[in-house]
């Protein structure tokens, strides 16, 4: 093997988990971007539109209780947010305790789309994914312990 200029620890840049978990992040985000195109929905809004009907169930759900439950950026919460909101598929209303806050809520349409996108993303990770056959079980506990470790953000 010739000498490398990069001083890194792996032989060959397909043993690093980083670098294997961005370039299949990228094709997985590349698919679902597809899938969700005819919806009229990128992939971050396709996220909080669900995660909101999701959690509108258990009461009024602020905008950083949302960032925190998807791990996305506050800014870029309210960002989408904003367009969900001019789409008429969330509203922003008073919230009932907090004067601070506001409650977000999910209109009847966003509701209905976020229903109707939900089962593409999730025949599209079916797809995705299909290839780990029986691993598939395994490689999601995987990725749920890596989250559950809490390792460094930003």
């Amino acid at each position: 093997m010739t000498e490398r200029e990069l001083a890194t620890a792996y032989e060959d840049a397909e043993e690093s988990p980083g670098l294997l978990l961005w370039q299949i992040t990228n094709r997985w985000q590349a698919a679902q971007r597809a899938a969700l195109k005819p919806h009229g929905l990128t992939h971050v809004q396709f996220v909080l539109l669900a995660a909101l009907t999701w959690l509108g169930s258990e009461g009024p759900v602020t905008q950083k209780q949302l960032a925190d439950y998807v791990a996305t950026d506050p800014m870029m919460t309210s960002q989408v947010l904003r367009a969900l909101e001019s789409a008429e598929l969330v509203e922003r209303l008073p919230h009932p305790t907090d004067k601070r806050a506001r409650a977000l809520r999910v209109t009847a349409a966003g509701r209905e789309l976020a229903n109707r996108a939900v089962g593409v993303v999730e025949e599209c990770d079916r797809r995705f994914f299909e290839p780990l056959g029986e691993l598939a079980t395994p490689f999601t506990q995987s990725l749920q312990r890596l989250k559950a470790g809490g390792g460094p953000v930003g």
